[in-house]
């Protein structure tokens, strides 16, 4: 799999015309590693040439956790200088134009950047994430499993005592559960209730759940690397007729995004419809983020549902649906499903009930 996954990113190195890519620790080098190195102040970098090999160069204390990668090691004491071998290498292969990884730390670049002057800088992104934004089979099964499991949480979640429980209990109790279900830890929890559900990325706090509350409820965790994030919304108590009105248009714009995904389609084009149907209902000046994102081994990864994406839709692809509705000071509303492209359309990943949940 490392080997397809290293051709197709020479491929586009070709085309691109990189001689050489150097990524540190991060899910790009994950992805072409097949492990996930440990970033610290010692340099660990995976350095790939367009003309054939590959080489990690690791600090002698984490090395151990590179030798199962099957690539060359030039592993370093703390009497060398890392990027005086990294720098040495480069030159010895003639690679004139650099691609960086995102996640290689500004520190470890400038560096390489003093000891190699005549270099070409460029973005390590652009010829890899176009790889990583086509899942194999065995990615969407791991990605199929964790989403199953995020459904699972959610139903029991909506067994809980809910009412008078506080938002950080609840993201506690959202933990326990992820892990029993199997999943390999936590990758986030968010929960917002009442006035605090109409800021999307709401630090989770004291307030408790109180009789009337809508509240939004964002969470995932991982799987053999591989993400789940799902997002309802539920309401402690009958909701009112505003809060109703709002969940249903919400629902209505999110089923709306899933049938436009199919290939071929830009992503733009689907979130230009899902936020026309938001728009239409008056709602448009709360629907404050983009439909949605990629996800894999990073919750927030390429392709982005965004207005201003020309970008098509291709089989493989995964990303979240997941319209908002955001009344300062009052409530919000949010649905979040993943989904994969098919060849016909889409295949979603969750299918927790979208119907308005209501805890008496």
């Amino acid at each position: 799999m490392l080997s397809e996954r290293l051709a197709m990113v020479r491929e586009r190195m070709r085309d691109a015309g990189m001689d050489a890519l150097v990524l540190g620790p991060g899910a790009d080098y994950q992805y072409l590693a097949g492990y996930d190195a440990h970033a610290s102040e010692r340099l660990t970098a995976l350095v790939v040439f367009q003309d054939g090999g590959e080489i990690i160069f690791v600090p002698r204390l984490e090395a151990p956790g590179a030798e199962d990668s099957g690539f060359p090691l030039i592993v370093w004491t703390e009497k060398q200088q890392p990027l005086d071998l990294i720098a040495a290498a480069l030159q010895e292969h003639d690679a004139p134009t650099i691609g960086v990884g995102d996640h290689l730390w500004s520190r470890f670049l400038f560096g390489l950047q003093e000891r190699l002057p005549a270099a070409r800088w460029c973005t390590a992104s652009t010829v890899i994430a176009p790889v990583r934004c086509i899942k194999s089979s065995q990615e969407i099964e791991l990605l199929r499993t964790a989403g199953a499991k995020a459904d699972a949480v959610w139903q029991q979640v909506t067994e809980l005592p809910l009412e008078g429980m506080t938002e950080r209990a609840l993201c506690d109790q959202i933990s326990a559960l992820l892990v029993a279900q199997g999943l390999d830890g936590v990758g986030f929890v968010n929960v917002g209730a009442g006035p605090n559900g109409a800021s999307p990325h709401h630090d989770s706090g004291a307030r408790p759940l109180q009789r009337g509350d809508m509240v939004v409820i964002d969470y995932g965790g991982p799987l053999g690397g591989y993400h789940s994030d799902i997002t309802r919304t539920l309401c402690i108590g009958e909701a009112g007729e505003e809060e109703r009105r709002v969940y249903e248009i919400v629902r209505e714009a999110q089923e709306i995004g899933v049938r436009a995904v199919r290939p071929n389609v830009a992503a733009g084009e689907v979130d230009r419809l899902t936020r026309a149907h938001i728009d239409a209902a008056g709602l448009g000046e709360w629907f404050i983020h983009r439909t949605g994102h990629g996800l894999g081994l990073e919750l927030h990864e390429p392709p982005y549902i965004i207005a201003e994406s020309g970008e098509r839709l291709r089989e493989g692809m995964v990303f979240s649906i997941e319209p908002g509705v955001y009344i300062p000071g009052r409530f919000g509303v949010r649905i979040e499903d993943i989904v994969v492209v098919t060849p016909g359309g889409c295949e979603r990943l969750n299918n927790a009930p979208r119907e308005l949940t209501v805890i008496q």
